[in-house]
C-alpha cells in the first residue's frame, strides 16, 4: 500500500487595512479610546504650539550667523575642506555597508522609506534654517553619495557576499583616515586636539570612545567569567566601581589623575584625558551587556567546541563570542547612543563641544534670548545622529538574525498507515 506524507505550508500572512489596525490597537475598548484621544490631543497641542512659535516668534538669524562656529568651532577656516572630506568618507562607508548588508533585499522598503522621509524632512528643516547655499549644496551631495554608495555596495555584495565580514575592518580604516584628515596627519599643517571644538569635537569624542571602549568592554566581560580568581575579582571590582560613579565625576578625575598616573616626560592634552574618562566609563557598561550575551549562549556550544579539539581561546573567539555579540546588538548600540549623548557633559569640564559652543554663542549680548532657537537646532542634530545609529543597528540585527526553531506541527495520524508501520 502506497503511503503519502502530508505536506504542511506556512501560515499565510494576514494583511489588515490601517482602519482595521486602528480599531484593533487604538479603539478596541473605551479605555484605549480615551487614552488615544487624550494622547493625540496633547501631542497636537504641543506640535501646534511649537510650530506657531517657530513660524511667528522665533528669530532664526542666529543660526546662519553662527553655523560654522557651532559645527567647527575654532577650526581654521581655510582647512574646513578637511572636515567635509572626512564626512564624505563616513557617508561613503555608511552607504557601502548599507548596500552590502542589503544585497539580498531592497534598499528601500515601506518602513525604510518612512524613516528616510522623516530624516530627510528634519534635514530639510535644518538646512532651511541655515540658509547657507554652500552648506546646502554639500549636504545634498553627501546624501547623493550615501545613496549611490549603497547601490554600488549592493551590486558588489551580490557578487562577493563574503565582503560583509570585512566591513568592521573597513570602518576601522575609515575611522583612522577621517581622524588623520581632521587633524592634518596627511595633508598640510596639523591641528591639535585641544584646538578642536563644536560638533567636530563631539563626533571625535564619541567615535574614539566607541572604538576604544568596545574591545575593552569585551575583555572585561570575559575576565568576569574567567576561571582565574585574580582576573575575575579585578574585573568585577573595576566594573562595579565605575558603574557606581557618575560620568561627570570620572571626567573630573581623568583631568586630574591621568597626568599623575603617567611618567613625567609624557604630556597629555585635555581632550585625551576626557577621552580616557569616556572610554573607561563606557567600557564598564559594555562589559555587562556582553556578559549578558555570553550567559545566553548554551554551555553545549563550548562543550562541542572542546570535543572538536579547540582550545578555550579558539572556542571563545570563534564559537561563543560571535553568538553573544549578535544577541546583544540592541543593547550595545543603545550604549553607544547613550555615550554619544553623554559627550554633552564635556561642556561642564570646560570643553566647547556642540552644546558648549551653543552656550558660547548665547553668551554673546547680540543673541541674548535666543536660547530656544539654538537649543532646538542642537537637539535636531542629536536626533539625526542617534536616529541613524538606531536605524543602522536594526538593519544589522535584521541581517544577522537567524531563523529560530518554532513549534513543529504534528501531522494527523492515519490509523491504517500507523497499523502497517507497527
Amino acid at each position: 500500500m502506497t503511503t503519502t506524507t502530508p505536506q504542511f505550508s506556512a501560515r499565510p500572512v494576514v494583511q489588515i487595512s490601517p482602519v482595521e489596525w486602528a480599531k484593533k490597537n487604538l479603539f478596541s475598548n473605551w479605555l484605549n479610546t480615551l487614552l488615544t484621544v487624550v494622547s493625540v490631543s496633547v501631542l497636537g497641542w504641543v506640535l501646534t504650539t511649537l510650530l506657531r512659535w517657530a513660524f511667528t516668534q522665533a528669530d532664526w538669524s542666529v543660526l546662519p550667523a553662527n553655523f560654522r562656529l557651532l559645527m567647527a568651532g575654532r577650526y581654521p577656516v581655510e582647512l574646513l575642506w578637511r572636515i567635509w572630506l572626512s564626512l564624505a568618507v563616513i557617508m561613503g562607508l555608511g552607504g557601502f555597508s548599507w548596500g552590502v548588508l542589503s544585497r539580498n533585499a531592497r534598499l528601500f522598503d515601506r518602513r525604510g522609506l518612512i524613516r528616510l522621509g522623516i530624516l530627510a524632512a528634519t534635514l530639510v528643516i535644518v538646512l532651511a534654517l541655515l540658509a547657507d547655499p554652500v552648506s546646502i549644496a554639500i549636504s545634498l551631495g553627501l546624501i547623493v553619495l550615501l545613496v549611490g554608495a549603497a547601490f554600488v555596495g549592493q551590486q558588489i555584495g551580490q557578487v562577493k557576499p563574503e565582503l560583509g565580514t570585512w566591513l568592521p575592518l573597513l570602518w576601522l580604516l575609515g575611522f583612522f583616515l577621517s581622524y588623520g584628515l581632521v587633524c592634518g596627519l596627511f595633508l598640510g599643517r596639523t591641528v591639535r586636539l585641544d584646538d578642536l571644538s563644536g560638533f567636530v569635537l563631539t563626533l571625535l569624542a564619541a567615535s574614539v570612545s566607541i572604538v576604544l571602549s568596545f574591545p575593552l568592554g569585551v575583555l572585561l566581560a570575559l575576565g568576569r567569567r574567567s576561571d582565574l580568581p585574580v582576573i575575575r575579582w579585578l574585573s568585577v571590582a573595576y566594573i562595579e566601581i565605575i558603574r557606581g560613579l557618575p560620568l561627570i565625576t570620572i571626567l573630573f578625575a581623568s583631568q586630574l589623575l591621568v597626568p599623575l598616573a603617567l611618567p613625567g616626560y609624557i604630556r597629555t592634552g585635555r581632550v585625551v584625558r576626557a577621552l580616557v574618562g569616556l572610554t573607561l566609563f563606557s567600557a564598564a557598561y559594555l562589559a555587562e551587556n556582553v556578559r549578558g550575551g555570553l550567559q545566553a549562549v548554551p554551555r553545549g556550544q563550548t562543550e562541542a567546541a572542546k570535543a572538536l579539539g579547540m582550545n578555550p581561546m579558539l572556542a571563545t573567539s570563534l564559537i561563543v563570542l560571535p553568538q553573544a555579540l549578535k544577541a546583544v546588538i540592541p543593547t550595545i548600540v543603545g550604549q553607544f547612543i547613550s555615550l554619544f549623548k553623554d559627550t554633552s557633559l564635556l561642556t561642564i569640564v570646560g570643553f566647547a563641544e556642540l552644546l558648549g559652543m551653543g552656550q558660547t554663542v548665547l553668551a554673546n549680548p547680540q543673541y541674548l534670548g535666543k536660547n530656544g532657537e539654538v537649543l532646538l537646532f542642537i537637539g535636531l542634530i542629536y536626533f539625526l545622529c542617534c536616529s541613524v545609529m538606531s536605524w543602522a543597528s536594526r538593519r544589522i540585527e535584521k541581517q544577522l538574525a537567524t531563523a529560530r526553531p518554532g513549534p513543529t506541527a504534528t501531522p494527523p495520524v492515519d490509523p491504517i498507515t500507523a497499523g502497517e508501520t507497527a
